[in-house]
């Protein structure tokens, strides 16, 4: 009956993809329900306004709010000529903590690229075989936290390994030949996208992901830890912030705002620099409503993992459990 179910979600999505490359116009919210089975709330940007004051508590100065915080967290870039053993560290230790709970196919593997000219910060390729081949935008700074936040959502437990459970339990195990087919506009993503976002927490619970950071990462990238615990409490509340883009993006997409309005607004709102403001209006000119799977599936997937209780044993189950069968974000 899920599989069923699956299918049809699938052909919906399928069906409004198709609408969208004959040129049809699509009002935002309709677009995320036809393509990813659910309804994103647009908060109106005002409703923010508390969350952007708690964040500006946080980094006292003087000058825009966004440039203050560019100038804090800039402190944490990592170092072009040691990026590449910081992520493979990074990496390790997110691998060792989901084979410490999920049982990954014999052989599975990746390889990891530095690439530029992106609109994303990094992706996944899934090849067949329990093989992925991830790569990793270094067209602006590679911060600090996104080692460990690019390690689990790219890697473990995240893309590579939901496609790796997928492969070995639905298309090896049971043969269900569409599973080895990903249409990336479905509802399939909000699940891979919220899984890998909430697979950050569920792998670093607590403080974990900033004394990994504090005693491996900073270290090995040559960065101060004086001010980490800073740095992980301004991320955590700019988390907030989240819904405030799909509020922008509906408005660019509808063509209510300009693309300069857009991006004065994602700098307000998201809190970044003009640079990453146009790399985000980037992503959101080629995946569009795409964008509510980070944040709203984040929250979905977390809010049915951890409805089965506190201890950790029984959420890492549930996760497996999800990456492992045909789940639609109604399902959560």
């Amino acid at each position: 009956e899920r599989r069923a179910r699956f299918l049809a979600a699938q052909l919906t999505a399928a069906r409004t993809r198709l609408r969208m490359m004959r040129g049809e116009t699509i009002p935002f919210v309709e677009e995320a329900e036809g393509l990813f089975g659910v309804r994103p709330e647009t908060p109106p940007l005002s409703s923010f306004d508390e969350t952007i004051a708690r964040i500006d508590a946080l980094v006292r100065g003087e000058g825009p709010l966004w440039q203050r915080i560019e100038g804090f967290t800039d402190r944490f870039n990592i170092p072009e000529d040691r990026l590449q053993p910081v992520l493979d560290a990074a990496i390790a230790e997110c691998k060792r903590r989901t084979l410490e709970r999920i049982a990954l196919p014999a052989g599975e593997s990746f390889t990891l690229a530095l690439v530029t000219e992106k609109p994303w910060s990094g992706y996944n390729y899934y090849q067949g075989g329990y093989a992925s081949k991830i790569e990793i935008n270094t067209d602006l700074p590679v911060r600090l936290n996104r080692a460990v936040d690019l390690g689990c959502h790219e890697g473990y437990p995240g893309h590579h390994a939901f496609n790796a459970l997928l492969e070995k339990n639905l298309v090896n195990a049971r043969g269900w030949t569409e599973f080895s087919v990903y249409p990336l506009f479905s509802p399939q993503s909000l699940i891979a996208e919220g899984s890998a976002n909430y697979g950050i927490d569920l792998a670093f619970p607590g403080d974990e992901q900033l004394a990994f950071e504090r005693e491996v990462l900073a270290p090995l990238a040559g960065l101060p830890t004086d001010d980490l615990a800073t740095y992980a409490a301004l991320r955590e509340a700019m988390r907030d912030l989240g819904p405030a883009r799909y509020t922008i993006a509906a408005q660019y997409l509808a063509e209510e705002i300009t693309r300069e309005e857009a991006a004065d607004l994602l700098q307000r709102y998201q809190l970044v620099s003009p640079e990453r403001a146009q790399q985000s209006l980037s992503f959101i000119d080629t995946y569009r409503s795409y964008i509510i799977n980070y944040g709203l599936g984040r929250d979905m997937v977390q809010d049915w993992v951890e409805r089965g209780g506190v201890d950790r044993a029984t959420r890492w189950e549930r996760m497996e459990h999800l990456l492992s069968e045909p789940t639609l974000p109604g399902d959560l």
